[in-house]
């Protein structure tokens, strides 16, 4: 097929192009910076440059796409205003699938975040359980799909809506200060650290994303992805000293005092479009429980992670300390 991906140059969506390229698709990649792209060039990856915000790139990089996997996405940077995540979040989905329309696109993969459903209560979560976002994120991240499959109705274009978990494999920066603060003993657990946390190692999700892309039945769902093991934050941490060959941490400290520090920074540093030292959301992966089913993606999909736990861990800190960054 010939598909496109936004957010090529990103972590997720730089593997979703390489991936589907080594399958044998015609693959091109939206990125906002073509030096980023170097790696996807040589994979075979065509290369298209724009914003996702502007609807005149969005069209030239949606012709003669048969599917398009919209990975791109704002996450979270200090000092933005709210209608900047709702510009790229949530605006521009309608727009890119009104591209898609007109480019003669059959689907649009859009890639949300679990983070719609928040703290989940009842654990595991399926696509049904209650949403509760927390953070203007996760907000323009719902919103977003409600954008999607408006455009959907009216476009006639199929729209399948991913929600991954946290996603983490080698390339990945967001875990790297879990990681490297585990492997050199400096890691200090917040609460209890009994929570739950899922994870999703990339090849896996590469390979929910294709068939959210390619199984006919998949039209007009929804669809969490995910890894097939949950493990609280506890015995998370214990598999990365493990691989690491370093004690687990032990030593935990109280929730509240960071949260209120956090609190503080955010309040101090916003005004002047700063990066807060600490962030309430940092604070949060201590306390907040992440545990979700993927029942349906196994039904529906055939979806079935054959990375486990132990050794995604094992593959992703081998490659951080392969870069040297631990």
């Amino acid at each position: 097929m010939r598909v496109l991906v936004t957010g090529g140059s990103g972590f997720t969506g730089g593997h979703l192009a390489r991936g589907l390229r080594a399958r044998g698709h015609d693959v091109r990649a939206l990125v906002r910076d073509a030096s980023r792209g170097e790696r996807l060039r040589a994979a075979g990856v065509e290369l298209a440059t724009g914003d996702l915000r502007d609807p005149s790139t969005i069209h030239r990089a949606a012709a003669g796409a048969d599917v398009i996997y919209n990975i791109a996405a704002l996450y979270r940077q200090a000092g933005l205003p709210d209608s900047v995540y709702h510009d790229v979040n949530a605006a521009a989905v309608g727009s890119l699938i009104e591209a898609a329309a007109a480019a003669g696109a059959r689907r649009v993969v859009h890639c949300s975040t679990v983070g719609v459903h928040g703290d989940v209560e009842h654990p595991p979560a399926n696509e049904d359980a209650p949403l509760r976002p927390g953070d203007i994120y996760q907000v323009t991240k719902l919103e977003g799909e409600r954008v999607a499959r408006e455009a959907a109705a009216r476009t006639g274009v199929e729209v399948v809506i991913a929600r991954p978990t946290g996603i983490y494999g080698p390339g990945d920066r967001r875990l790297l200060k879990l990681f490297r603060g585990v492997a050199r003993r400096r890691f200090v657990i917040l609460g209890r650290g009994e929570i739950f946390y899922h994870l999703t190692y990339i090849d896996d999700l590469v390979e929910g994303f294709r068939l959210c892309g390619e199984v006919p039945a998949a039209a007009g769902r929804t669809y969490i992805l995910a890894g097939g093991e949950v493990s609280t934050l506890n015995e998370l941490a214990a598999l990365i000293a493990e691989a690491a060959g370093v004690p687990a941490p032990r030593f935990h400290l109280p929730v509240w005092p960071f949260w209120a520090a956090a609190a503080a920074c955010e309040a101090l540093c916003a005004p002047l479009k700063i990066e807060p030292p600490l962030y309430r959301r940092r604070v949060d992966f201590f306390t907040k429980s992440r545990a979700f089913d993927i029942s349906r993606a196994r039904a529906e999909l055939g979806y079935a992670p054959k990375v486990g736990l132990r050794d995604g861990v094992r593959k992703t800190l081998a490659w951080y300390r392969s870069e040297r960054w631990i």
